[in-house]
């Protein structure tokens, strides 16, 4: 039977892989084709211009811009007639392998692609027809790659692919082989839901009666009142443990934690989920999402246990959880349930990518992005929300407990929440900036949202003044009392309270990142990979998002080294660019924008051994963003717009030894809290300029000091100290809901 499995899905598998092989060399294929379309649009006046004038002066006209750089060997035009007119000095030897290309673009296209192998390498070519006002052919531009490495990567591709279809063929025919073993699936499954309620103090005292093995049954009867023990041990000594900490630690959270809660269940709801899973050469790969929220709530939960309701939203998701979405957290070291909420493709795209993000998003963020709002959106918005609750209530049955619902994608669960269970206690934490209410005004659904949030019993922002301004809006557009003594909302019969959080990190050392040897040498490779060996580095880490400020980020430092020439082959710029939101083409657009940028910044000023930008687009996990942060002297943080900005305090906080920098957007909320750094408005491309050279001149001394006190803010008011100042005044304020009704 192991055999005739393996004779199907070994095939199968060799085709699935040739497959995945063929559509990734099409895309790198597909990326060349698009820069090089960019440059020769670059040239392609200058050269129609200069095909004006005879060829000597027309070769003359464009002396010095059809020169190559990196992997671009060159540019060369040529008359309609297939005449050359100028080139490159690196095209001398390819002239013949390319006229087939040009002789293409001159006759029915106006755009031909040619890969030709020549002179022991392989290049690409791409002609495009260049014509005069009246539409007539007046000649071709070429741009010419070397693309040996492509070819390289190709080869490694297949011959990796082949490698892992031989792998799974071999471990299907042991799994089917061992296929006797799975007597023991359900009742082990069985005993690990029984364990994972045990945890969150809803299970029944005896554990389940089908195990396999007698002993285990005694056992686990034994570990289940040790452990009941221990949590009333640890509840007992929470006092003791507060007050031997001076800063807030994760130990003094969940002692805090376990006070506050007193035995009931911590439920944390959001879109975003922190840890997904993605298929990567067909296996499922962890990976965990970009952004704040994930960055402050994971070490929460991971601290004091509990259920996480997310979206499940990688590709592999369904096959790493079991049968109702439910998954241990972090993996290999289960600290908390992670229950994933499965939406259709079309609800995904209303609910997320339409209401939330062309709606919401730009309206709470003042980035001069205007506003979609769509009926279809708003109503399946409603839909998914309608589903986060109903798992949150899933998960909890009957016994108590405190939820903590994160941002704008789920507005509406705390009211769906209270109506169905008026006892809980509920808390939203709004992650973005509150506009004025003249701003808010112009959503279609301002009322039923308004009303959404305040079925909380708390609501929190980074800033009083995003809590000023939610309270404005409430005031002129809802009849409700407000209690501006205690910042307070009462509407029919429920009170709300409306505190400022403002959200912070916990430090670099409680993450599973290297450090020591193992850190040096991750360094190393970086420096070696990207050419970063000379002078300094600055350093953004970010969601490709136009609120994240990229472009004038780009333009200031080519600015700087404009108005510098000095520091050009001393200072490089790395900027880590998540991507995000691809599905809209705002987002796809801004990618195009910024990597048009980066070249032709890096046209501009580049030598031999120096780029000044590296534009790194990927998800980059944890341990590479602390490499990075380690490496660079300054960071620069350029937001329009930005609820807190958390990368601020991770880079503060990834400076030990106080040796850094920090530019920081006046319009990030994390400005408020950290006045030590340079403070910037993005949209002054001078002061941004100058602002990138005092920088990078600080003297040791101003440097130690201004991060030493950056630092001593952030080690005092941690991410353990904002969760558990929320989670005190939540589980503080007092019950009453007269709307609520059980249904």
């Amino acid at each position: 039977m192991g055999f005739l499995i393996a004779g199907i899905v070994g095939p199968a598998t060799m085709v699935m892989a040739w497959f995945q092989w063929h559509a990734e060399r099409r895309i790198d294929q597909d990326d060349l084709d698009r820069r090089a379309r960019l440059l020769v649009f670059q040239l392609k006046e200058s050269a129609q211009d200069a095909l004006r004038h005879p060829d000597r002066e027309a070769a003359k006209e464009l002396a010095g811009q059809l020169e190559g750089h990196s992997r671009l060997i060159g540019f060369a035009v040529f008359r309609a007639g297939g005449n050359k007119v100028a080139s490159g000095k690196g095209l001398s030897q390819y002239m013949v392998e390319i006229q087939p290309v040009v002789a293409e673009a001159l006759g029915d296209k106006s755009e031909a692609i040619g890969t030709i192998r020549s002179h022991d390498t392989v290049v690409h070519a791409l002609a495009t027809r260049l014509t005069d006002a009246q539409g007539a052919t007046r000649g071709v531009i070429v741009a010419v790659h070397d693309v040996a490495h492509l070819e390289e990567r190709a080869t490694a591709r297949m011959i990796r692919y082949a490698f892992w279809s031989l792998a799974v063929t071999f471990m299907l025919f042991a799994l089917v082989t061992g296929v006797t073993w799975l007597v023991y699936d359900r009742p082990l499954k069985d005993l690990a839901e029984w364990m994972r309620r045990l945890r969150t103090d809803n299970a029944p005292d005896a554990p389940p009666w089908n195990l396999p093995v007698a002993l285990l049954a005694k056992e686990t009867e034994h570990l289940a009142a040790s452990f009941r023990a221990a949590r009333s041990s640890a509840a007992a000594d929470s006092n003791g443990v507060l007050a031997d900490h001076k800063h807030w630690t994760r130990e003094r959270l969940r002692a805090q934690a376990l006070d506050c809660l007193d035995g009931g269940q911590l439920v944390v709801v959001s879109n975003r989920e922190p840890y997904m899973h993605q298929l990567n050469d067909g296996e499922p790969c962890l990976i965990v999402p970009a952004g704040g929220l994930v960055t402050a709530l994971d070490p929460v939960l991971q601290a004091c246990g509990g259920i996480w309701v997310a979206h499940g939203a990688g590709d592999a998701d369904r096959q790493t959880a079991d049968a109702q979405g439910n998954l241990s957290v972090p993996p290999g070291d289960g600290r908390y349930t992670l229950r994933r909420v499965w939406i259709t493709r079309e609800e995904e795209q209303g609910y997320y990518y339409g209401l939330s993000n062309e709606g919401m998003w730009p309206l709470c963020h003042l980035a001069h992005e205007r506003p979609t709002f769509r009926a279809s959106d708003w109503e399946l918005y409603v839909e998914v929300n309608r589903r986060f609750a109903a798992a949150v209530l899933e998960e909890i049955g009957a016994s108590g407990a405190t939820v903590l619902v994160q941002d704008y994608h789920l507005a509406l669960v705390p009211q769906m929440l209270k109506q169905a269970r008026p006892d809980l206690r509920v808390g939203v934490f709004w992650h973005i900036p509150w506009p004025n209410p003249e701003a808010f005004r112009i959503c279609p659904w301002r009322t039923e949202i308004l009303n959404g949030i305040l079925g909380a019993d708390l609501v929190g922002f980074h800033l009083q003044q995003y809590c000023n301004n939610f309270l404005d809006t409430v005031d002129r557009m809802l009849e409700a009392r407000l209690d501006w003594d205690h910042f307070a909302v009462e509407l029919g019969g429920h009170s709300t309270l409306v505190r400022p959080f403002p959200i912070s990190v916990e430090s670099w050392t409680e993450r599973r990142i290297p450090t020591g040897d193992a850190l040096t040498q991750q360094i190393a490779r970086f420096r070696e990979r990207y050419k970063l060996s000379q002078g300094q580095i600055l350093l953004g880490v970010d969601r490709i998002d136009y609120t994240k400020g990229l472009p004038e980020r780009f333009r200031a430092f080519g600015r700087f080294l404009e108005k510098h020439p000095r520091h050009r082959g001393k200072v490089s710029f790395v900027q880590l660019g998540a991507p995000s939101r691809t599905h809209l083409r705002r987002y796809r657009d801004l990618i195009v924008e910024l990597e048009s940028l980066a070249d032709e910044i890096n046209w501009k000023f580049q030598t031999d051994n120096w780029m000044p930008i590296r534009f790194l687009v990927e998800h980059h996990d944890a341990a590479t963003v602390h490499a990075f942060m380690q490496m660079a002297s300054v960071c620069v943080v350029s937001s329009l717009h930005d609820g807190m900005n958390l990368v601020a305090k991770e880079f503060v906080i990834a400076k030990p030894k106080c040796d850094g920098v920090l530019v920081l957007s006046e319009f990030a909320g994390a400005a408020r809290e950290l006045p030590d750094a340079l403070i910037i408005n993005p949209y002054d491309t001078e002061q941004f300029a100058d602002a990138i050279r005092c920088a990078v001149e600080m003297d040791a001394d101003e440097r130690t000091a201004r991060m030493h006190r950056m630092r001593q803010s952030v080690e005092e008011r941690n991410v353990y100290w904002w969760a558990a100042s929320f989670l005190t005044e939540l589980c503080g304020t007092r019950i009453s809901d007269s709307r609520a009704k059980p249904q």
